[in-house]
């Protein structure tokens, strides 16, 4: 009964992992097909696998820099990620402890990020014109990063007010200032929110298509602009192959960086649940 009650659990954990990977597995698979055989079968099964995809994403031409395209990525995201998790922290003690906007500052942050992004497009577009941010990776980290506060914000807005009040006291009594309270009481104790904060961050930043397309042009193009160029490179309508290849390129970074940050995020997710 025992055996037969893990064989199914398994059973039925192997069958939801392939549903939702599935998408993942077909684009590794058309990856690794010629058009020849894409033509001929369109099924998961590979008669002749090819590196051919791959070489040509990873071959850099006048139009094409995939090595371009990540470096870009990589630096707004990090933007993107980083400085809102900066900016969250003092913040966020400030809200809990001392109740600092925290009845209309803190629904004021969380509800822009419900607003369509495009009604910033216009003026946004001007701003960085006239400041010289237009087609930098700065310019666009900075965005992502306000696109990103309100998620962290509350991330860790919700793990300051777990910790307790008596240990701020205690600080204070030993003569702890408010940096060494942030680096050595908050920070620590937090950690699984702001790893949390972090990769969350990165993903939404890396995936963001609408900022990349409307404020980069050429020098600052994000891999997520840059991978669609890849879709008809060759004229005659999309290669399907070359389309799969630099789609799994672009999944690498964000998702090793979920994996080297799995635990940090489990412990973030059952400390939540286990609240009360």
């Amino acid at each position: 009964m025992s055996r037969g009650y893990s064989l199914l659990r398994w059973g039925v954990f192997l069958s939801v992992a392939l549903l939702f990977n599935l998408p993942v597995i077909s684009t590794a698979v058309t990856a690794l097909k010629s058009a020849a055989e894409m033509g001929t079968n369109p099924g998961f099964w590979i008669e002749q696998p090819t590196l051919n995809n791959l070489r040509a994403v990873l071959t850099v031409s006048e139009r094409l820099n995939v090595y371009g395209f990540l470096k870009n990525s990589l630096i707004a995201a990090l933007i993107g990620s980083v400085l809102p998790i900066v900016l969250s922290l003092p913040a966020a003690y400030a809200m809990v402890r001392r109740g600092v906007g925290s009845h209309v500052l803190l629904p004021l942050v969380v509800n822009l990020r419900a607003m369509p992004l495009i009604i910033f497009a216009i003026p946004l577009y001007m701003a960085y014109q006239y400041v010289g941010l237009l087609d930098t990776p700065w310019g666009l980290g900075l965005i992502l990063a306000v696109v990103n506060l309100p998620l962290s914000l509350m991330l860790v807005v919700n793990a300051v007010s777990e910790i307790p009040l008596e240990m701020d006291e205690a600080a204070q009594m030993d003569g702890a200032r408010m940096r060494h309270m942030l680096w050595q009481i908050v920070v620590p104790i937090c950690r699984p929110s702001l790893a949390t904060a972090l990769v969350f961050g990165f993903i939404n930043a890396w995936n963001e298509f609408l900022f990349g397309l409307m404020l980069t042009t050429r020098d600052a193009v994000p891999m997520t602009v840059g991978a669609s160029f890849f879709f008809a490179s060759g004229g005659g309508g999309v290669d399907w192959g070359l389309a799969a290849a630099v789609i799994l390129v672009a999944c690498l970074p964000p998702m090793v960086l979920g994996l080297l940050m799995y635990r940090q995020i489990s412990s973030s997710m059952l400390a939540g649940a286990v609240k009360g």
